[in-house]
């Protein structure tokens, strides 16, 4: 199951060190409500692995998504050894697309 990003633990999270796939949502966002099966089947998929994949809450949140200057839903930032890794995906994407950014960020 995916993880629930908050901003009271999202940094923690990130400071961990372990790789992070993050995507940025709302409920009225048809787009990212397409996703979120995708989303959760990927979690469960990378279940084995040392990575959390969650998502976070535009509506309910919001310091963490300006810090990061997320400015359209979906998105879909990817975090590895405490910081931001470059890795950034905006928009409806396939699963495989989600899929081969999960791989390489835990190539990293």
């Amino acid at each position: 199951m995916e993880f629930t990003f908050t901003d009271e633990n999202v940094k923690d999270i990130i400071a961990s060190g372990k790789p992070v796939v993050i995507d940025f949502w709302a409920t009225w966002c048809g787009p990212c409500m397409a996703m979120s099966p995708v989303v959760e089947k990927l979690a469960e998929e990378y279940a084995d692995h040392d990575i959390v994949i969650g998502k976070y809450n535009t509506d309910e949140w919001n310091e963490f998504c300006v810090e990061n200057r997320v400015m359209s839903i979906p998105a879909f930032l990817f975090f590895k050894d405490g910081k931001a890794t470059g890795i950034r995906l905006a928009g409806l994407q396939k699963e495989e697309t989600l899929r081969a950014k999960i791989d390489e960020l835990l190539a990293l």
